[in-house]
């Protein structure tokens, strides 16, 4: 019999569970085809929308003096998810090159469905693996990357983005007025040559060339490889061109992220290749309870920031006052970042008032941005 004490914490960790419901559903929809494979995007995007709508937001902090024992229901799904995922992209693939219900079509959108698991679930419990110190857990963070290949984001997130979010050094920040579809064709080129670069300086720090094998890259390629050959030998070339869709998928979902959690916000630049501390500011902040369900707390993405190895159940939110708030959660906000008037015309404002209040000494913004120069590669 579970005693008491567990099952309050259990049953507090629970809805951050409801992303197991994803698995059931992709088997389901895979046996069924046809319109059926809707579900998947309308169950993530859609349907947590709807819900928050509902649900509200949820403006309560946890107590950062929670041991980290108590947190072992919550740190239990991001340790469970890495074989269920791998399982489950498999699986599907075996079953599907060999149903016989299921058109090319069909075949891509299933693919699709896959790639919208690994990138909502997949990489966002990535995310926050790689930030932890246990070695085993960053190593299912690198299992989780090479499933949608793309490795790289590790070192682009923990030695670039961190460090340089908010400044033009930083591939990933969205700059003020740059649409998604000039962004994502940019960032996919900017990142993986900031990954590298970084390692690259990291080992010549140490004295090490950048063929050394302790340069993660060789980690990254050995990895992606066997999940290409295993998808090769499961599915034959069928099975490996679901295997890219879904990766390719799953990335753009990533970078939708990327876009929308700090889309035109700017450090302020100190002089001499320096900046201000990374705050609460500098990133887009949402409190709407059920899509930060799904997508465990990420979108308390401003004391991320702020505090980067606090594990998702003890993120913080902020109010207007100390950083500035998404109108919606990430399902409809990624949404709209794909159609770049829309966008503009919901957040263009927002980012004004945010300059106005956080910076109003700086009054060209567009010549202060011309002149912080992108790190030399």
């Amino acid at each position: 019999m579970i005693a008491p004490a567990t099952m309050a914490k259990l049953h507090r960790a629970l809805p951050f569970w409801l992303c197991l419901l994803l698995i059931p559903l992709i088997v389901f929809v895979a046996t069924m085809g046809g319109w059926w494979l809707l579900f998947m995007p309308l169950s993530t995007w859609w349907l947590f929308s709807v819900i928050d709508h509902f649900a509200g937001l949820e403006l309560e902090n946890a107590d950062l003096e929670t041991s980290e024992d108590q947190l072992f229901w919550y740190r239990l799904i991001t340790l469970i998810w890495p074989p269920l995922q791998i399982a489950t992209i498999f699986g599907v693939i075996a079953y599907a090159v060999r149903a016989d219900h299921l058109s090319g079509v069909e075949l891509w959108g299933l693919s699709f469905g896959l790639g919208i698991l690994c990138g909502t679930i997949g990489i966002n419990y990535s995310h926050e693996l790689m930030h932890q110190k246990p070695k085993h857990e960053r190593w299912l963070g690198d299992i989780l990357l090479a499933c949608v290949l793309y490795s790289h984001f590790r070192s682009e997130h923990l030695l670039v983005h961190h460090r340089y979010v908010g400044t033009r050094r930083d591939p990933v920040t969205a700059h003020y007025n740059e649409g998604f579809h000039r962004f994502f064709p940019r960032v996919l080129r900017e990142s993986f040559l900031s990954a590298w670069g970084a390692e690259k300086a990291m080992l010549a720090r140490k004295g090490l060339p950048v063929w050394d094998g302790s340069n993660p890259f060789w980690r990254y390629l050995a990895l992606q490889a066997g999940f290409l050959a295993l998808a090769l030998a499961i599915g034959g070339w069928v099975g490996l061109l679901m295997f890219l869709n879904q990766a390719f998928v799953a990335i753009w979902q990533l970078e939708l992220t990327n876009y929308v959690e700090h889309y035109g916000l700017t450090r302020k630049h100190l002089g001499g290749g320096k900046y201000e501390h990374v705050q609460p500011r500098h990133s887009w902040n949402a409190a709407h309870k059920a899509s930060n369900w799904l997508l465990i707390n990420l979108q308390r993405h401003s004391d991320h920031h702020y505090k980067p190895d606090r594990r998702f159940p003890l993120l913080q939110n902020y109010t207007e006052a100390e950083a500035p708030q998404l109108p919606y959660g990430y399902p409809v906000m990624t949404a709209a970042a794909m159609v770049p008037p829309l966008w503009k015309r919901m957040m263009n404002q927002r980012v004004k008032r945010w300059r106005a209040m956080y910076y109003p000494e700086i009054t060209e913004w567009q010549a202060y941005n011309k002149g912080l120069h992108p790190l030399p590669r």
